[in-house]
């Protein structure tokens, strides 16, 4: 049972911190704390999540029945936009996106 997010808009370096508190945890043990999670990598990593159950209910799973065995969070693409700066200068400012990959399997 697996989903992709693909492209996500937010640097990997602040997803990988909300992706490591629930690596390992139960699905609907992983779905409670990241409804309450303010950071703002929750909602898609929860949205995610659900989109994985999902996937595991067409094998007869149920959220209670899974954990999460594997979330990698990579690098993406990188958007490069200019900045003015003094003197007629400019400075280079990245986005950078994530490819977020999440794993379950039956405890």
């Amino acid at each position: 049972m697996k989903a992709v997010l693909k492209n996500y808009r937010q640097s990997p370096r602040k997803v990988r911190l909300v992706a490591n508190l629930i690596k390992g945890k139960s699905a609907d043990r992983a779905l409670l704390e990241l409804s309450y999670l303010p950071k703002r990598a929750g909602k898609p990593l929860e949205k995610l999540l659900r989109s994985a159950v999902a996937n595991a209910k067409r094998d007869g799973l149920t959220a209670e029945d899974l954990i999460i065995k594997k979330m990698t969070v990579d690098k993406g693409i990188v958007l490069k936009r200019m900045m003015p700066r003094a003197r007629g200068s400019a400075a280079q400012i990245l986005k950078r996106m994530s490819h977020i990959t999440l794993e379950l399997s039956r405890k």
